[in-house]
């Protein structure tokens, strides 16, 4: 059984056509969990949708992580898609541990990581946005964060425009503006942990590991209507081009527990729903290889070539 999550996308139709073809050959099965249906590193998706058209038919279970996914795989390829949430990112031992708290006069502190700039990003349009609410918002301070790769004139994906816009508000002290190499797991848990909001400027989209973290830490996280963010953890979503409408989302996800209830893991629920996904996809290998073993023992004009989720 070959169970594939990511890293397909280098291929092409015709390659994953013939791994289906080498797997149905060998009798082996082939189970998809589906988390990107918008592939987030690429800014045209059609490269993309031509893989996904070959693999959601062709695979015997699909999975995915929302019921919203769900519903959109089953109106794009007729397959009805198994839903297993997302299991936790950080340690079982981080999780919903206690934030540190913030002294009652304390700044606040509202984080958009810009990385390496993306292909989903909306970084410039976002950022005015973002620092114009927050301009409005006593006692709270906007850090932006990039890799140092992204301010290289000769990084592929180096925006000028953006750069020049960042160095600017940055001394015009609009924004506090972190340029660095990419953080290992600890720094990013930390960074996160040290962020009252964290911002997701994404344009397109389908699912995110960057909210589960912060469910995780109990960060509370602002975003755009992408995807089906909404459905996989509890954010606030916003406008992100309409500063009014940042700036009422940013008070809301500030206002801690009380304006984004169930924000926050705590280690018992990622316990239980960690056995919960564990259990999801035994059961369902079980059944498939179940199937498979039955369809092997009837004759061919009536054995079963696999199993739907």
């Amino acid at each position: 059984m070959l169970h594939l999550h990511f890293g397909f996308e280098g291929r092409t139709p015709q390659q994953l056509r013939d791994l289906v073809t080498a797997l149905h050959g060998a009798r082996k099965l082939l189970v998809l969990t589906a988390h990107d249906l918008q592939n987030p590193h690429l800014a045209d998706q059609r490269p993309y949708e031509a893989l996904l058209d070959v693999l959601v038919p062709a695979a015997d279970a699909a999975l995915t992580l929302t019921e919203g996914a769900a519903a959109e795989i089953s109106r794009r390829w007729g397959v009805d898609a198994v839903v297993v949430p997302h299991p936790h990112i950080a340690p079982l031992d981080e999780v919903g541990l206690p934030r540190a708290p913030r002294a009652p006069d304390g700044e606040r502190v509202v984080g958009l990581h810009l990385k390496s700039l993306r292909a989903n990003l909306v970084a410039l349009p976002v950022l005015r946005s973002l620092a114009a609410a927050v301009a409005a918002l006593p006692g709270v301070r906007l850090r932006v964060d990039v890799h140092d790769e992204a301010l290289d004139p000769a990084f592929g994906r180096h925006d000028a425009e953006l750069v020049a816009w960042l160095r600017r508000a940055h001394d015009d002290g609009d924004l506090d503006l972190r340029a660095h190499g990419r953080f290992d797991d600890a720094e990013l848990r930390d960074y996160l942990r040290s962020l009252d909001v964290s911002v997701l400027a994404y344009g397109h989209g389908t699912h995110s590991g960057w909210l589960e973290l912060c469910h995780d830490l109990g960060t509370p996280v602002l975003a755009g209507p992408v995807g089906h963010l909404r459905e996989q953890q509890p954010l606030v979503e916003a406008d992100l081009l309409d500063p009014d409408d940042v700036a009422r989302g940013l008070a809301r996800a500030l206002a801690g527990p009380s304006g984004l209830p169930g924000a926050a893991a705590t280690a018992a629920d990622r316990r239980e729903q960690r056995r919960e996904v564990a259990l999801a996809h035994r059961d369902l290998y079980r059944r498939l290889v179940g199937v498979a073993r039955a369809g092997s023992t009837t004759s061919p004009s009536t054995s079963s070539s696999g199993a739907t989720a």
